[in-house]
């Protein structure tokens, strides 16, 4: 098929209003290409053009945007009523509701009137591209281009191939997300995508620990935020994005993975769906929010189940032992605080432990911390995983139920002495964050075992689309394959089922008989 090139793609037509669509014809008209936006609804239509008319003088009057360059975007930005009007169009981007057969009655109509290279292009977020290029004579001009909301202001944009799509198409929509200023990453149709599916043990891992009683929704937030190192708690990013919304997502892979255990839907936040608390829209979700819609969750805190500062009695003797290398930030917190490190050699991979007084602190492995100290004898605790364990507030731990009250009050003070406050959870496998990465890791390597995207693009895509600190696949190979493996047996040991369940390729990179190519990412 021949198609525009990216540099000659100067006409593009946006075919629905709503938020994302406004956006989607924000961006590509700011980009100086010439926007032809429709909508079936002729005042939502117009609503939206003159909001964002509002909004960009706005910007301009506050001193944030240039004038000139505002009223060039704005002048590039043209209403149509009608489909017919379309016949110029050299990419048509449609962003109207997620429903296959009206995305399906768009293109087989579009496909009587546009051009035979014009390039066909769908923001859903779920539906397979292949379905809907389906009822199409010429499938290859077919793909998916996914930008995530606020369009304007998200970096990334999955550009997503059918089973016909033809390379070049690909290439010119890569091209021209760039052109965008944007960070293409390329996938196959798969449900979900990257993100939308990669993502789901992000929010399914704190969802089973609340169900699971093993602390408030604030301190199970805490604990991915504060802790982890994420920019925002599982359950109070569900809130913001709608309960209603993320369920449906969920529960729509878990249908398309013929109900896999691993996109198992929550019993929970169904019942929140339920009962209509759909989180801040509603004014209720996990989190009651006040009436002028401002995000409250900050007034929970005191529901955040701290350890209060403990006083000792006696000193605290510090011995620090394994691959420090593993957490660079932690290395120099401890020696900052005048620990010094036995270094083991890089190339073991032993996991960084700490001895305080009698107590063995370690990483979590998935074992209950009871266990290890069945195992090894010795009074246990077990911290979980964080991005930064400098710039992480907080640090987690579970104790060993053989453990006396003191041991447990002299790992508490240790942590405390090194400037973090500390949650202390149940003995709860994996504890939290560890867990989650290790979901993440594991879906993020069937994507890339599967071929539908590279181990880069998974990275990028969870990177600049749901902000995580760090790439699953590169975090996962600083932590070590095989202790995120370890990790997951231990969990799927524990609870009996295959939600956890190590994908092959992840027992291979732990093995050594395969590498992932982690290139340097921007």
């Amino acid at each position: 098929m021949t198609v525009p090139s990216s540099l000659s793609l100067q006409n593009v037509a946006v075919i629905g209003a709503g938020t994302m669509g406004i956006g989607i014809a924000q961006v590509a008209a700011n980009a100086g290409l010439h926007v032809q936006l429709f909508d079936m609804n002729a005042q939502v239509l117009q609503q939206s053009v003159t909001a964002l008319t509002v909004r960009l003088r706005k910007r301009v009057e506050q001193g944030k945007a240039d004038a000139k360059s505002t009223e060039e975007t704005l002048s590039r930005l043209h209403v149509v009523d009608n489909l017919a009007a379309l016949t110029s169009a050299d990419l048509v981007i449609e962003a109207v509701a997620e429903k296959l057969s009206v995305k399906q009655a768009i293109f087989s109509e579009l496909e009587g009137i546009c051009r035979e290279n014009t390039i066909f292009a769908s923001n859903t977020s779920s539906l397979s591209i292949t379905a809907i290029a389906s009822v199409l004579k010429r499938p290859e001009r077919m793909a998916g281009l996914h930008f995530f909301n606020p369009a304007p202001v998200m970096k990334l944009v999955e550009v997503i191939r059918g089973l016909d799509t033809a390379e070049n198409v690909i290439e010119c929509l890569k091209k021209l997300t760039l052109a965008f200023n944007k960070i293409p990453v390329i996938c196959r149709s798969t449900p979900g995508f990257i993100v939308n599916r990669v993502a789901r043990p992000f929010y399914a891992e704190t969802l089973r620990a609340l169900e699971e009683q093993v602390g408030t929704p604030a301190t199970l937030d805490s604990v991915i935020r504060d802790a982890g190192g994420f920019s925002m708690g599982p359950l109070q990013l569900t809130d913001l994005i709608g309960h209603d919304v993320n369920y449906a997502v969920t529960e729509s892979v878990f249908q398309a993975f013929g109900y896999d255990p691993r996109f198992q839907t929550s019993f929970a936040q169904l019942a929140l769906v339920q009962a209509g608390y759909l989180g801040r829209k509603s004014g209720r979700g996990f989190y009651p929010y006040s009436s002028d819609n401002h995000d409250d969750h900050n007034k929970s805190s005191s529901e955040i189940e701290v350890t209060p500062t403990v006083v000792l009695s006696h000193p605290l003797n510090v011995k620090a032992f394994g691959n420090w290398q593993i957490f660079p930030e932690l290395k120099q917190l401890l020696q900052q605080n005048g620990i010094s490190i036995e270094e083991a050699e890089q190339k073991t991979r032993q996991p960084p432990s700490l001895v305080v007084n009698d107590v063995i602190i370690i990483l979590t492995n998935g074992e209950l911390t009871s266990t290890l100290a069945q195992k090894l004898k010795q009074p246990v605790v077990q911290f979980d995983l964080s991005a930064n364990y400098v710039a992480a507030t907080t640090i987690v731990i579970s104790c060993a139920t053989q453990n006396s009250h003191q041991q447990n009050q002299d790992a508490i003070a240790f942590f405390q002495s090194i400037g973090k406050r500390v949650i202390v959870l149940p003995d709860y496998p994996a504890l939290l964050t560890l867990r989650t990465v290790a979901m993440l890791c594991n879906e993020a390597l069937d994507v890339v075992n599967k071929g539908i995207a590279s181990a880069q693009d998974s990275d990028l895509a969870m990177r600049f689309g749901v902000n995580y600190p760090k790439g699953p696949l590169a975090w996962g190979a600083q932590i070590g394959w095989a202790h995120i493996l370890q990790t997951l047996e231990h969990l799927a040991h524990f609870y009996g089922d295959g939600r956890y369940r190590p994908n092959p390729l992840l027992r291979q990179l732990a093995a050594g008989f395969q590498s992932l190519s982690l290139e340097a990412l921007p």
